[in-house]
Protein backbone atom coordinates (compact mmCIF):
# COMPACT_ATOMS: atom_id res chain seq x y z
CA UNK A 1 0.00 0.00 0.00
CA UNK A 2 1.70 3.59 -0.98
CA UNK A 3 1.94 6.41 1.49
CA UNK A 4 -1.12 8.35 2.06
CA UNK A 5 0.20 11.95 1.10
CA UNK A 6 -2.20 15.05 2.48
CA UNK A 7 -1.54 18.56 2.53
CA UNK A 8 -0.37 20.66 5.50
CA UNK A 9 -4.05 22.62 5.86
CA UNK A 10 -5.22 18.13 5.79
CA UNK A 11 -3.13 17.49 8.45
CA UNK A 12 -3.55 20.23 10.62
CA UNK A 13 -7.45 19.25 10.30
CA UNK A 14 -6.30 15.70 11.63
CA UNK A 15 -3.87 16.78 14.28
CA UNK A 16 -6.77 19.01 15.71
CA UNK A 17 -9.10 16.31 15.80
CA UNK A 18 -6.87 13.89 17.46
CA UNK A 19 -6.66 16.22 20.51
CA UNK A 20 -10.57 16.18 20.61
CA UNK A 21 -10.68 19.53 19.64
CA UNK A 22 -14.70 19.76 18.68
CA UNK A 23 -15.21 24.07 18.60
CA UNK A 24 -12.80 26.31 16.78
CA UNK A 25 -13.27 30.30 16.90
CA UNK A 26 -11.88 31.80 13.62
CA UNK A 27 -11.84 34.54 10.89
CA UNK A 28 -10.11 33.62 7.85
CA UNK A 29 -7.99 36.56 5.50
CA UNK A 30 -5.38 35.08 2.56
CA UNK A 31 -2.55 33.84 4.51
CA UNK A 32 -4.91 30.96 6.16
CA UNK A 33 -7.22 30.19 3.22
CA UNK A 34 -6.03 26.53 2.22
CA UNK A 35 -6.52 26.15 6.07
CA UNK A 36 -9.71 27.43 5.41
CA UNK A 37 -10.60 25.07 2.13
CA UNK A 38 -9.83 22.82 4.29
CA UNK A 39 -11.80 23.10 6.77
CA UNK A 40 -14.58 23.46 4.73
CA UNK A 41 -15.09 19.52 4.67
CA UNK A 42 -14.46 18.92 8.20
CA UNK A 43 -17.66 21.00 8.97
CA UNK A 44 -19.94 19.40 6.59
CA UNK A 45 -21.27 15.95 6.06
CA UNK A 46 -20.74 13.01 7.17
CA UNK A 47 -16.35 14.08 7.79
CA UNK A 48 -17.92 16.59 10.23
CA UNK A 49 -15.99 17.00 13.40
CA UNK A 50 -15.79 20.78 14.23
CA UNK A 51 -18.11 23.23 15.09
CA UNK A 52 -16.37 26.97 13.36
CA UNK A 53 -17.41 29.78 15.04
CA UNK A 54 -17.55 32.85 12.78
CA UNK A 55 -16.36 36.10 15.16
CA UNK A 56 -16.57 39.37 13.73
CA UNK A 57 -13.21 40.31 15.03
CA UNK A 58 -10.05 38.18 15.56
CA UNK A 59 -9.75 39.69 19.63
CA UNK A 60 -13.27 38.54 20.07
CA UNK A 61 -11.57 34.76 18.97
CA UNK A 62 -8.60 34.56 21.47
CA UNK A 63 -11.86 35.60 24.31
CA UNK A 64 -14.37 33.27 22.85
CA UNK A 65 -11.25 30.82 22.95
CA UNK A 66 -10.54 31.29 26.40
CA UNK A 67 -13.84 31.28 27.69
CA UNK A 68 -14.76 27.58 25.92
CA UNK A 69 -11.54 27.02 28.12
CA UNK A 70 -12.34 28.43 31.40
CA UNK A 71 -15.52 26.88 31.99
CA UNK A 72 -14.88 23.18 29.88
CA UNK A 73 -11.32 22.30 31.34
CA UNK A 74 -10.21 21.93 27.62
CA UNK A 75 -8.22 23.83 25.55
CA UNK A 76 -9.26 26.30 23.40
CA UNK A 77 -8.60 26.78 19.51
CA UNK A 78 -8.75 30.17 17.05
CA UNK A 79 -7.58 29.86 14.19
CA UNK A 80 -6.79 33.54 12.39
CA UNK A 81 -5.16 35.25 9.32
CA UNK A 82 -1.14 36.87 9.22
CA UNK A 83 -0.69 40.27 9.97
CA UNK A 84 -3.41 42.42 11.97
CA UNK A 85 -5.58 39.06 11.90
CA UNK A 86 -3.13 37.82 14.58
CA UNK A 87 -1.92 40.81 16.14
CA UNK A 88 -6.09 41.80 16.97
CA UNK A 89 -5.48 37.80 18.73
CA UNK A 90 -2.92 38.96 21.30
CA UNK A 91 -4.74 41.24 23.47
CA UNK A 92 -6.53 37.87 24.20
CA UNK A 93 -3.13 35.87 24.36
CA UNK A 94 -1.89 38.29 26.92
CA UNK A 95 -5.09 37.81 28.80
CA UNK A 96 -4.97 34.18 28.76
CA UNK A 97 -0.84 34.18 29.86
CA UNK A 98 -1.78 36.40 32.99
CA UNK A 99 -4.79 34.31 33.49
CA UNK A 100 -3.04 31.14 32.90
CA UNK A 101 -5.99 29.99 30.50
CA UNK A 102 -4.65 27.25 27.71
CA UNK A 103 -6.01 28.24 24.16
CA UNK A 104 -3.85 27.58 21.20
CA UNK A 105 -4.05 30.48 18.34
CA UNK A 106 -3.29 28.60 14.67
CA UNK A 107 -2.20 32.04 12.90
CA UNK A 108 -1.50 32.07 8.79
CA UNK A 109 1.82 33.40 7.47
CA UNK A 110 3.18 34.26 4.18
CA UNK A 111 4.91 32.09 2.73
CA UNK A 112 9.09 31.19 3.92
CA UNK A 113 10.31 32.50 0.62
CA UNK A 114 8.63 35.79 1.38
CA UNK A 115 9.57 36.26 5.36
CA UNK A 116 11.63 39.41 5.81
CA UNK A 117 10.49 41.31 2.84
CA UNK A 118 8.01 43.19 4.40
CA UNK A 119 5.55 41.05 2.09
CA UNK A 120 1.86 41.94 2.56
CA UNK A 121 0.40 41.10 5.99
CA UNK A 122 4.12 39.80 7.00
CA UNK A 123 4.67 39.70 10.82
CA UNK A 124 7.50 38.67 12.96
CA UNK A 125 4.96 36.77 14.78
CA UNK A 126 6.66 34.52 17.13
CA UNK A 127 9.21 37.65 17.76
CA UNK A 128 5.97 39.16 19.25
CA UNK A 129 4.40 36.14 20.83
CA UNK A 130 6.90 35.07 22.56
CA UNK A 131 7.17 37.33 25.68
CA UNK A 132 3.35 36.82 26.20
CA UNK A 133 2.94 32.94 25.75
CA UNK A 134 4.18 29.28 26.99
CA UNK A 135 5.20 28.60 23.21
CA UNK A 136 5.44 30.19 20.43
CA UNK A 137 6.68 28.13 17.12
CA UNK A 138 6.82 28.61 13.01
CA UNK A 139 5.79 25.64 11.25
CA UNK A 140 7.92 25.73 8.35
CA UNK A 141 7.31 22.37 6.41
CA UNK A 142 3.81 20.01 6.59
CA UNK A 143 5.84 17.49 7.64
CA UNK A 144 5.75 19.41 10.74
CA UNK A 145 2.24 20.15 11.56
CA UNK A 146 1.08 16.90 13.31
CA UNK A 147 4.32 17.15 15.83
CA UNK A 148 3.79 20.81 16.62
CA UNK A 149 -0.01 20.65 17.22
CA UNK A 150 0.32 17.65 19.45
CA UNK A 151 3.07 19.54 21.33
CA UNK A 152 1.14 22.84 22.10
CA UNK A 153 -1.62 21.39 23.19
CA UNK A 154 0.81 19.29 25.24
CA UNK A 155 2.25 22.90 26.30
CA UNK A 156 -1.17 24.49 26.80
CA UNK A 157 -2.78 22.36 29.16
CA UNK A 158 -0.12 20.85 30.89
CA UNK A 159 1.25 22.09 34.20
CA UNK A 160 0.14 25.65 34.53
CA UNK A 161 -1.82 25.98 31.80
CA UNK A 162 -1.48 28.95 29.66
CA UNK A 163 -1.37 30.37 25.72
CA UNK A 164 0.46 28.41 22.61
CA UNK A 165 0.75 30.11 19.47
CA UNK A 166 1.93 28.16 16.22
CA UNK A 167 2.08 30.57 13.13
CA UNK A 168 1.79 28.15 9.98
CA UNK A 169 3.20 29.87 6.66
CA UNK A 170 1.92 29.37 3.52
CA UNK A 171 4.16 26.77 2.06
CA UNK A 172 3.84 24.28 5.18
CA UNK A 173 -0.17 24.67 4.26
CA UNK A 174 -0.40 23.92 0.62
CA UNK A 175 3.04 21.48 1.13
CA UNK A 176 2.79 17.76 1.00
CA UNK A 177 3.55 15.30 3.51
CA UNK A 178 2.79 11.46 5.03
CA UNK A 179 0.24 11.40 7.25
CA UNK A 180 1.74 9.76 10.52
CA UNK A 181 -0.02 10.40 13.58
CA UNK A 182 2.03 11.93 16.69
CA UNK A 183 1.61 12.35 20.58
CA UNK A 184 3.50 14.52 22.19
CA UNK A 185 3.88 13.06 26.28
CA UNK A 186 7.22 14.83 26.98
CA UNK A 187 9.38 17.96 26.19
CA UNK A 188 13.10 18.15 27.24
CA UNK A 189 13.70 20.36 29.75
CA UNK A 190 10.58 21.00 31.23
CA UNK A 191 8.97 19.72 33.61
CA UNK A 192 5.07 20.45 34.51
CA UNK A 193 4.39 18.56 37.48
CA UNK A 194 7.39 19.00 40.05
CA UNK A 195 8.10 15.97 42.73
CA UNK A 196 6.70 17.63 45.84
CA UNK A 197 9.21 18.06 48.58
CA UNK A 198 7.94 15.81 51.35
CA UNK A 199 10.31 17.53 54.19
CA UNK A 200 8.31 21.12 52.69
CA UNK A 201 4.71 19.35 53.28
CA UNK A 202 5.99 18.35 56.81
CA UNK A 203 7.24 21.40 57.74
CA UNK A 204 3.91 22.91 56.16
CA UNK A 205 1.83 20.88 57.86
CA UNK A 206 4.03 21.56 61.53
CA UNK A 207 3.08 25.14 61.18
CA UNK A 208 -0.63 24.43 60.21
CA UNK A 209 -0.91 21.57 63.59
CA UNK A 210 0.09 24.31 65.36
CA UNK A 211 -1.75 27.62 64.26
CA UNK A 212 -4.19 28.78 66.75
CA UNK A 213 -5.37 31.78 63.87
CA UNK A 214 -4.79 29.81 60.48
CA UNK A 215 -5.96 31.04 57.34
CA UNK A 216 -6.13 29.97 53.70
CA UNK A 217 -6.18 31.98 50.53
CA UNK A 218 -8.03 29.93 47.73
CA UNK A 219 -6.83 30.95 44.30
CA UNK A 220 -7.40 29.78 40.39
CA UNK A 221 -5.07 26.72 40.41
CA UNK A 222 -7.03 25.16 42.74
CA UNK A 223 -9.86 25.05 39.52
CA UNK A 224 -6.94 24.43 36.92
CA UNK A 225 -5.97 21.49 38.93
CA UNK A 226 -9.75 20.20 39.23
CA UNK A 227 -8.76 20.13 43.57
CA UNK A 228 -12.05 21.06 44.44
CA UNK A 229 -12.96 18.76 46.66
CA UNK A 230 -9.38 18.08 48.04
CA UNK A 231 -9.75 22.02 49.12
CA UNK A 232 -12.48 20.74 51.66
CA UNK A 233 -10.70 18.04 53.16
CA UNK A 234 -8.22 19.98 53.51
CA UNK A 235 -9.80 22.88 55.02
CA UNK A 236 -12.84 20.90 57.08
CA UNK A 237 -9.92 18.27 58.39
CA UNK A 238 -8.03 21.83 60.27
CA UNK A 239 -11.31 23.94 60.74
CA UNK A 240 -9.90 26.33 58.42
CA UNK A 241 -11.54 29.87 57.30
CA UNK A 242 -10.56 30.67 53.90
CA UNK A 243 -10.71 33.75 51.75
CA UNK A 244 -11.34 33.60 47.58
CA UNK A 245 -9.18 35.38 44.94
CA UNK A 246 -11.37 36.99 42.13
CA UNK A 247 -10.50 34.19 39.83
CA UNK A 248 -10.77 31.32 42.32
CA UNK A 249 -14.31 32.95 43.78
CA UNK A 250 -16.07 29.26 42.55
CA UNK A 251 -13.41 27.28 43.62
CA UNK A 252 -15.51 26.85 46.94
CA UNK A 253 -19.15 26.98 46.93
CA UNK A 254 -20.24 30.11 48.09
CA UNK A 255 -22.50 28.38 51.00
CA UNK A 256 -19.27 26.37 52.66
CA UNK A 257 -19.31 27.26 56.12
CA UNK A 258 -15.39 27.98 55.92
CA UNK A 259 -15.79 30.17 53.11
CA UNK A 260 -15.20 33.92 54.03
CA UNK A 261 -15.51 35.80 51.32
CA UNK A 262 -13.76 37.33 47.94
CA UNK A 263 -9.91 38.73 48.78
CA UNK A 264 -8.30 42.08 47.38
CA UNK A 265 -9.08 45.86 46.56
CA UNK A 266 -13.21 44.98 46.59
CA UNK A 267 -13.15 41.97 48.46
CA UNK A 268 -14.86 41.39 52.03
CA UNK A 269 -14.04 42.86 54.52
CA UNK A 270 -13.09 40.09 57.35
CA UNK A 271 -11.03 38.35 54.26
CA UNK A 272 -8.96 41.56 54.63
CA UNK A 273 -8.61 42.35 57.91
CA UNK A 274 -8.27 38.68 58.76
CA UNK A 275 -5.34 38.30 56.50
CA UNK A 276 -3.78 41.16 59.32
CA UNK A 277 -4.27 39.24 62.41
CA UNK A 278 -3.67 35.35 61.21
CA UNK A 279 -1.05 33.57 62.55
CA UNK A 280 -0.47 31.19 59.26
CA UNK A 281 -1.38 32.26 56.00
CA UNK A 282 -1.83 29.19 53.36
CA UNK A 283 -2.04 30.70 50.06
CA UNK A 284 -3.11 28.17 47.12
CA UNK A 285 -2.80 28.24 43.95
CA UNK A 286 -2.53 32.24 43.38
CA UNK A 287 0.28 35.09 43.00
CA UNK A 288 -0.24 37.26 45.57
CA UNK A 289 -1.57 39.67 42.71
CA UNK A 290 -1.17 43.52 44.14
CA UNK A 291 -4.68 43.45 43.87
CA UNK A 292 -4.88 41.00 47.05
CA UNK A 293 -1.79 42.12 49.22
CA UNK A 294 -2.40 46.09 49.36
CA UNK A 295 1.21 47.40 49.73
CA UNK A 296 3.44 44.36 50.12
CA UNK A 297 5.21 45.91 53.20
CA UNK A 298 2.56 45.62 55.03
CA UNK A 299 1.25 42.55 54.19
CA UNK A 300 0.40 40.05 56.66
CA UNK A 301 3.57 40.67 58.28
CA UNK A 302 2.44 38.78 61.55
CA UNK A 303 1.76 35.86 59.52
CA UNK A 304 3.96 32.69 59.07
CA UNK A 305 3.33 31.91 55.51
CA UNK A 306 3.15 28.81 53.57
CA UNK A 307 2.76 28.82 49.71
CA UNK A 308 1.15 26.38 47.52
CA UNK A 309 1.80 26.67 43.91
CA UNK A 310 3.18 24.40 40.35
CA UNK A 311 4.56 27.54 39.23
CA UNK A 312 8.15 27.71 40.96
CA UNK A 313 8.26 31.18 39.34
CA UNK A 314 5.69 32.29 41.72
CA UNK A 315 7.55 31.75 44.95
CA UNK A 316 9.06 34.94 46.47
CA UNK A 317 7.92 36.64 43.71
CA UNK A 318 5.65 39.19 45.16
CA UNK A 319 5.90 38.29 49.01
CA UNK A 320 8.07 36.17 51.17
CA UNK A 321 7.28 33.05 51.89
CA UNK A 322 8.64 30.51 54.79
CA UNK A 323 7.33 27.48 53.36
CA UNK A 324 7.53 26.77 49.83
CA UNK A 325 5.00 23.29 48.14
CA UNK A 326 6.01 23.61 44.53
CA UNK A 327 3.34 20.77 42.98
CA UNK A 328 -0.01 20.55 41.78
CA UNK A 329 -2.71 21.35 44.13
CA UNK A 330 -4.17 17.94 43.46
CA UNK A 331 -1.22 15.87 44.76
CA UNK A 332 -0.12 18.62 47.28
CA UNK A 333 -3.18 19.17 49.29
CA UNK A 334 -4.15 15.61 49.71
CA UNK A 335 -0.15 15.31 51.02
CA UNK A 336 -0.89 17.96 53.18
CA UNK A 337 -3.98 17.32 54.71
CA UNK A 338 -2.75 13.39 55.38
CA UNK A 339 -0.28 14.80 58.25
CA UNK A 340 -2.93 17.29 59.72
CA UNK A 341 -4.28 16.92 63.17
CA UNK A 342 -7.88 17.00 62.92
CA UNK A 343 -8.43 20.77 64.91
CA UNK A 344 -11.53 22.88 65.57
CA UNK A 345 -11.22 26.91 65.74
CA UNK A 346 -14.36 28.05 67.08
CA UNK A 347 -13.26 31.28 68.26
CA UNK A 348 -10.81 32.27 65.18
CA UNK A 349 -13.88 31.61 62.89
CA UNK A 350 -16.49 33.62 65.30
CA UNK A 351 -14.38 36.75 65.06
CA UNK A 352 -14.76 36.73 61.35
CA UNK A 353 -18.34 37.56 62.54
CA UNK A 354 -17.79 41.04 64.02
CA UNK A 355 -16.79 42.31 60.22
CA UNK A 356 -18.87 40.69 58.26
CA UNK A 357 -22.02 41.71 60.02
CA UNK A 358 -20.52 44.89 60.13
CA UNK A 359 -19.89 45.11 56.29
CA UNK A 360 -23.51 43.52 56.04
CA UNK A 361 -25.26 46.77 57.88
CA UNK A 362 -22.94 49.06 55.69
CA UNK A 363 -22.45 48.14 52.81
CA UNK A 364 -24.25 44.43 51.28
CA UNK A 365 -27.79 45.53 52.59
CA UNK A 366 -28.09 48.91 51.59
CA UNK A 367 -26.43 47.64 48.24
CA UNK A 368 -28.63 44.67 47.06
CA UNK A 369 -31.92 45.68 49.31
CA UNK A 370 -32.00 49.52 48.78
CA UNK A 371 -35.54 51.26 49.96
CA UNK A 372 -35.20 54.06 47.40
CA UNK A 373 -33.45 56.10 44.77
CA UNK A 374 -31.93 54.62 41.23
CA UNK A 375 -31.04 50.86 40.94
CA UNK A 376 -28.27 49.97 42.18
CA UNK A 377 -25.67 47.09 40.14
CA UNK A 378 -25.72 44.94 43.09
CA UNK A 379 -29.12 44.77 43.54
CA UNK A 380 -29.34 43.62 39.54
CA UNK A 381 -26.73 40.95 40.43
CA UNK A 382 -28.35 39.74 43.28
CA UNK A 383 -31.72 39.08 41.91
CA UNK A 384 -29.87 37.03 38.37
CA UNK A 385 -28.10 35.10 40.55
CA UNK A 386 -30.70 34.16 42.65
CA UNK A 387 -33.13 33.06 40.43
CA UNK A 388 -30.21 31.02 38.43
CA UNK A 389 -30.09 29.18 41.92
CA UNK A 390 -26.17 29.34 41.93
CA UNK A 391 -26.05 27.32 38.82
CA UNK A 392 -25.58 29.87 36.19
CA UNK A 393 -21.99 30.74 34.81
CA UNK A 394 -21.19 34.26 35.41
CA UNK A 395 -19.09 36.08 32.83
CA UNK A 396 -18.24 39.64 33.05
CA UNK A 397 -16.54 42.38 31.77
CA UNK A 398 -14.32 44.64 33.59
CA UNK A 399 -14.63 48.11 35.39
CA UNK A 400 -17.31 48.24 38.38
CA UNK A 401 -19.58 45.59 36.55
CA UNK A 402 -16.83 42.91 37.22
CA UNK A 403 -16.46 43.71 40.90
CA UNK A 404 -19.82 43.90 41.74
CA UNK A 405 -21.51 41.02 40.14
CA UNK A 406 -18.03 38.81 41.30
CA UNK A 407 -19.01 40.21 45.08
CA UNK A 408 -22.94 39.20 44.52
CA UNK A 409 -23.26 36.24 42.47
CA UNK A 410 -23.06 32.97 44.46
CA UNK A 411 -21.10 30.13 43.26
CA UNK A 412 -22.44 25.84 43.62
CA UNK A 413 -20.32 24.65 40.84
CA UNK A 414 -16.69 24.51 40.21
CA UNK A 415 -15.65 26.85 36.95
CA UNK A 416 -18.27 29.12 37.40
CA UNK A 417 -16.96 32.72 36.67
CA UNK A 418 -15.33 33.88 33.80
CA UNK A 419 -13.77 36.82 34.24
CA UNK A 420 -10.68 38.59 32.91
CA UNK A 421 -8.27 38.84 36.15
CA UNK A 422 -4.73 39.89 35.59
CA UNK A 423 -4.89 41.71 32.49
CA UNK A 424 -8.18 43.71 33.02
CA UNK A 425 -9.54 43.61 29.50
CA UNK A 426 -12.75 45.54 29.05
CA UNK A 427 -14.31 44.13 26.06
CA UNK A 428 -13.50 40.55 27.37
CA UNK A 429 -17.22 39.42 28.82
CA UNK A 430 -19.33 38.95 25.16
CA UNK A 431 -17.16 37.43 23.17
CA UNK A 432 -16.41 35.24 27.00
CA UNK A 433 -19.55 34.57 27.54
CA UNK A 434 -20.01 33.22 23.61
CA UNK A 435 -17.22 30.81 23.97
CA UNK A 436 -18.82 29.92 27.11
CA UNK A 437 -22.13 29.03 26.11
CA UNK A 438 -20.08 26.22 23.33
CA UNK A 439 -18.42 25.27 26.66
CA UNK A 440 -21.01 24.04 28.83
CA UNK A 441 -24.16 24.22 26.60
CA UNK A 442 -25.98 22.87 29.79
CA UNK A 443 -25.47 25.83 31.87
CA UNK A 444 -26.92 29.46 31.62
CA UNK A 445 -24.37 31.83 31.08
CA UNK A 446 -24.75 35.10 32.25
CA UNK A 447 -22.72 37.91 30.94
CA UNK A 448 -22.75 41.52 32.92
CA UNK A 449 -20.88 44.27 31.57
CA UNK A 450 -21.15 47.93 31.44
CA UNK A 451 -21.99 50.71 28.98
CA UNK A 452 -17.92 50.88 27.70
CA UNK A 453 -17.03 47.39 27.74
CA UNK A 454 -20.18 46.54 25.96
CA UNK A 455 -19.10 48.85 23.39
CA UNK A 456 -15.20 47.63 22.78
CA UNK A 457 -16.96 44.21 21.47
CA UNK A 458 -19.93 45.18 20.36
CA UNK A 459 -19.87 43.87 16.85
CA UNK A 460 -19.72 40.10 18.18
CA UNK A 461 -23.32 40.73 18.42
CA UNK A 462 -23.46 39.21 14.93
CA UNK A 463 -21.44 36.08 16.20
CA UNK A 464 -24.54 35.99 18.55
CA UNK A 465 -27.10 36.67 15.89
CA UNK A 466 -25.82 33.98 13.65
CA UNK A 467 -25.10 31.40 16.53
CA UNK A 468 -28.30 31.85 18.04
CA UNK A 469 -25.78 31.49 21.58
CA UNK A 470 -27.63 31.92 24.59
CA UNK A 471 -26.06 34.71 26.07
CA UNK A 472 -28.17 36.00 28.79
CA UNK A 473 -26.69 39.79 28.62
CA UNK A 474 -27.21 42.14 31.21
CA UNK A 475 -25.95 45.60 30.63
CA UNK A 476 -25.30 47.85 33.41
CA UNK A 477 -25.66 50.94 31.96
CA UNK A 478 -24.41 54.08 34.03
CA UNK A 479 -23.50 56.37 31.14
CA UNK A 480 -19.48 56.33 32.62
CA UNK A 481 -16.78 54.32 32.23
CA UNK A 482 -18.09 54.02 35.73
CA UNK A 483 -14.40 52.64 37.79
CA UNK A 484 -12.22 55.26 36.18
CA UNK A 485 -14.90 57.68 37.03
CA UNK A 486 -14.55 56.74 40.78
CA UNK A 487 -11.21 56.90 40.61
CA UNK A 488 -11.22 60.66 39.47
CA UNK A 489 -13.60 61.49 42.21
CA UNK A 490 -11.35 59.66 45.02
CA UNK A 491 -7.94 60.87 43.67
CA UNK A 492 -8.09 63.43 41.45
CA UNK A 493 -10.66 65.83 42.62
CA UNK A 494 -14.00 64.77 40.69
CA UNK A 495 -12.31 66.34 37.48
CA UNK A 496 -13.90 63.69 35.66
CA UNK A 497 -11.50 64.40 32.65
CA UNK A 498 -13.56 61.91 29.05
CA UNK A 499 -15.49 59.13 31.43
CA UNK A 500 -18.51 60.19 30.62
CA UNK A 501 -20.49 58.15 27.38
CA UNK A 502 -22.69 59.58 25.10
CA UNK A 503 -24.35 56.29 24.44
CA UNK A 504 -26.20 54.68 21.58
CA UNK A 505 -30.04 53.11 21.87
CA UNK A 506 -29.39 49.83 22.61
CA UNK A 507 -32.50 48.53 22.20
CA UNK A 508 -32.22 49.58 18.38
CA UNK A 509 -28.85 47.89 18.29
CA UNK A 510 -30.68 44.74 19.56
CA UNK A 511 -33.43 45.20 17.13
CA UNK A 512 -30.99 45.10 14.17
CA UNK A 513 -29.64 41.64 15.26
CA UNK A 514 -32.92 40.07 15.85
CA UNK A 515 -32.22 39.98 19.65
CA UNK A 516 -34.61 40.03 22.22
CA UNK A 517 -34.45 43.05 24.74
CA UNK A 518 -35.95 44.91 27.50
CA UNK A 519 -34.77 48.17 29.74
CA UNK A 520 -35.40 47.99 33.49
CA UNK A 521 -35.69 51.48 34.52
CA UNK A 522 -37.80 50.72 38.18
CA UNK A 523 -36.83 48.47 40.84
CA UNK A 524 -40.92 47.12 40.90
CA UNK A 525 -40.00 45.47 37.33
CA UNK A 526 -36.59 44.29 38.18
CA UNK A 527 -37.51 40.71 39.05
CA UNK A 528 -40.06 40.02 36.58
CA UNK A 529 -38.16 41.42 33.57
CA UNK A 530 -35.33 39.34 34.68
CA UNK A 531 -37.63 36.24 34.98
CA UNK A 532 -38.75 37.10 31.10
CA UNK A 533 -34.49 37.27 30.02
CA UNK A 534 -33.79 33.80 31.63
CA UNK A 535 -37.42 32.00 30.61
CA UNK A 536 -36.35 33.09 27.07
CA UNK A 537 -34.74 30.87 24.88
CA UNK A 538 -31.28 31.71 23.13
CA UNK A 539 -30.05 35.39 23.77
CA UNK A 540 -31.61 38.18 25.08
CA UNK A 541 -30.20 42.04 25.98
CA UNK A 542 -31.13 43.31 28.93
CA UNK A 543 -30.64 46.88 29.58
CA UNK A 544 -30.07 48.08 33.66
CA UNK A 545 -30.70 51.98 34.34
CA UNK A 546 -28.35 51.91 37.32
CA UNK A 547 -27.26 54.78 39.51
CA UNK A 548 -24.62 56.65 37.71
CA UNK A 549 -22.47 58.25 40.36
CA UNK A 550 -22.54 54.70 42.76
CA UNK A 551 -19.57 53.60 43.81
CA UNK A 552 -17.60 49.86 44.57
CA UNK A 553 -17.53 49.68 48.09
CA UNK A 554 -15.66 48.13 50.45
CA UNK A 555 -12.13 49.46 48.82
CA UNK A 556 -8.89 49.13 49.84
CA UNK A 557 -7.27 52.64 48.68
CA UNK A 558 -4.22 52.58 46.40
CA UNK A 559 -0.71 52.68 48.54
CA UNK A 560 -2.38 51.45 52.11
CA UNK A 561 -2.73 48.23 53.82
CA UNK A 562 -5.47 45.44 53.73
CA UNK A 563 -6.45 46.62 57.05
CA UNK A 564 -7.18 50.04 56.08
CA UNK A 565 -9.71 49.10 53.68
CA UNK A 566 -12.79 51.49 53.91
CA UNK A 567 -16.47 50.64 53.97
CA UNK A 568 -18.06 53.89 52.48
CA UNK A 569 -15.97 56.01 50.47
CA UNK A 570 -15.79 60.22 51.04
CA UNK A 571 -15.72 61.53 47.33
Amino acid sequence: MGKEMISGSEALMRALHLEGVDTIFGYPGGAIMPVYDSIYTYTRGDKKCFNHILVRHEQAAAHAAEGFARVSGRVGVCLVTSGPGVTNTLTGVADAMMDSTPIVVIAGQVGIGALGSDAFQEVDLVGVAQPITKWAYQIRRAEDVAWAVSRAFYIARSGRPGPVVLDFPKNAQTGKCEWKPVKVESVRSYRPYPELDQEEIRKAADLINHAEKPFALVGHGVELAGAQQELIDFLEKADIPAGRTLLGLSALPSDHPLDMGMLGMHGNYATNMKTQECDVLIAIGMRFSDRDTGTPSTYAKQAKIIHLDIDKSEINKNIPVDVPVIGDCKEALPALTQLLQKRTHTAWLKSFRKYAEEEKEKVIEPGIHPKDGPLLMGEVVNVVSEMTNGDGVLVNDVGQNQMISSRYFKYKRSRSIVTSGGFGTMGFGLPAAVGATFGTPDRTVCCFMGDGGLQMSIQELGTIMEQQAPVKMILLNNNYLGNVRQWQDLMFGHRRSFTKMLNPRYQKIAEGYGIPYDVVIERKDLKRKIGKMLSTKGPYLLECAIKEDENIVPMILPGTSLDQMQLSLDC
